[in-house]
C-alpha cells in the first residue's frame, strides 16, 4: 500500500553525496568538492556536476578555478553546465513559437559562453564524459543540429559507451521538436537500454522516449483518452513492461544514479495507463520522494503525486 504522505521533490535526499558536494560549494571548497567527485562513478560524477551547477554565485568561483588549473574538467562541466542553466531560464522551457526574438538572443548568448568555456575543457580533457554530455546540451540550445549531436555524442562514448545522463541529453536531441524523428529516438532509447546488463537504470531511456511522445500528443491537444490511448497501445505497453522489468523490477537493480528519476517516471507513466498494480509497484519504490518530471505537466506535482498515490493504494 503507498501512504498519501508528504512528497520531497529534492534530489539531495535520494543522492546524498549533493549535499556534500552543496556544502563544499558554499564555502567555497573546492578540493572537498573535487575528492567527492573524483570518487564517484562516471554516471554519478555527471549527476553531481550538474547538480552543484544549481547553486548561485559560482561563476567566479569556478572561473578562478580554471584561471588556476585550466585543465581541471570537473570545474568545465560545472560552469559550463551553470552557464547553460542561466541562459535556459532566460529562455524559460516554452515551446520556441512562446519565446521572444530577445530571449533567444540572451539565450543564445550564454550558451556562447559555455561553448567557450567547454570547448577549452574538452580539448583539455577529451575523455571525460561529464563534459561531453554538457556539449550534448550546448548543441540542442543551439540548434547545432543532429551530425553535430551525434559527433559529440560519439566523443562521450568513446570515454563511456553506456554514459546515462549523456544518452538522456541525446534522447532529448532526437526528439522531432528538436530536429529528430519518433523512429530515431525510440529505436535509441530501445537499443542503448538493451546493450546493457539489466539492473541497471537505463529503462528510463524507454520511458521517457515515450514520456515524450505522449507529451507530444497533450500538447497538441489531446486529452486524457488519448495519452492513455497511446500509452495502453499493445506495442508501447509491452516496450514499457520490458524498460521497467530491466531497470526497476530487476533484483540487481540499485540506487546509483538515475534511480530516483526511473522509478517516478515509470510510476508517472503507470499512473496514466491506469495500471494500478504496477503503478503502486512503482510508487512503493520512491517512498516519501518524488521528481518534477514528468509528473509537472500538471500544475502542482506534490499534490498530484499525492493523488497517484491514493488511487494505486486503493483507498477512497
Amino acid at each position: 500500500m503507498v501512504p498519501p504522505h508528504d512528497v520531497v521533490l529534492d534530489l539531495a535526499t535520494a543522492y546524498p553525496d549533493i549535499a556534500v558536494v552543496r556544502a563544499a560549494l558554499a564555502r567555497r571548497d573546492w578540493q572537498a568538492c573535487r575528492r567527492v567527485l573524483d570518487a564517484a562513478a562516471p554516471d554519478s560524477r555527471t549527476g553531481l556536476i550538474r547538480a552543484g551547477a544549481d547553486e548561485d554565485g559560482l561563476d567566479d568561483f569556478l572561473r578562478d578555478i580554471l584561471r588556476r588549473d585550466p585543465s581541471d574538467g570537473a570545474a568545465s562541466a560545472m560552469l559550463g553546465t551553470r552557464l547553460i542553466g542561466i541562459g535556459w531560464k532566460v529562455r524559460t522551457s516554452a515551446q520556441a513559437k512562446d519565446v521572444s526574438a530577445e530571449q533567444f538572443k540572451v539565450f543564445h548568448e550564454w550558451l556562447g559562453h559555455a561553448e567557450e568555456v567547454l570547448i577549452e575543457g574538452a580539448a583539455r580533457n577529451p575523455r571525460d564524459p561529464a563534459i561531453w554530455t554538457v556539449r550534448l546540451t550546448s548543441a540542442l540550445g543551439l540548434s547545432l543540429g543532429l551530425a553535430e549531436a551525434r559527433r559529440r555524442y560519439d566523443r562521450m562514448a568513446a570515454a563511456d559507451p553506456h554514459h546515462l545522463p549523456g544518452q538522456r541529453s541525446l534522447l532529448q536531441q532526437l526528439c522531432p521538436k528538436w530536429g529528430g524523428s519518433w523512429e530515431e529516438l525510440h529505436t535509441f532509447a530501445r537499443d542503448a537500454m538493451r546493450a546493457v546488463p539489466t539492473g541497471t537504470a537505463h529503462g528510463i531511456l524507454v520511458a521517457e522516449a515515450h514520456t515524450e511522445h505522449m507529451i507530444s500528443i497533450w500538447l497538441a491537444g489531446g486529452d486524457d483518452a488519448a495519452l492513455r490511448d497511446y500509452l495502453r497501445a499493445p506495442a508501447v505497453r509491452a516496450e514499457l513492461f520490458e524498460a521497467a522489468q530491466r531497470s526497476i523490477g530487476d533484483p540487481a537493480f540499485r540506487h546509483t544514479y538515475g534511480w530516483l528519476e526511473a522509478a517516478s517516471t515509470f510510476a508517472f507513466l503507470f499512473w496514466k495507463m491506469q495500471e494500478k498494480s504496477a503503478a503502486a509497484w512503482a510508487l512503493r519504490l520512491l517512498g516519501d520522494l518524488g521528481t518534477a518530471y514528468p509528473w509537472n505537466i500538471h500544475k502542482s506535482v506534490p499534490d498530484v503525486i499525492r493523488a497517484a498515490r491514493t488511487w494505486a493504494s486503493g483507498e477512497p
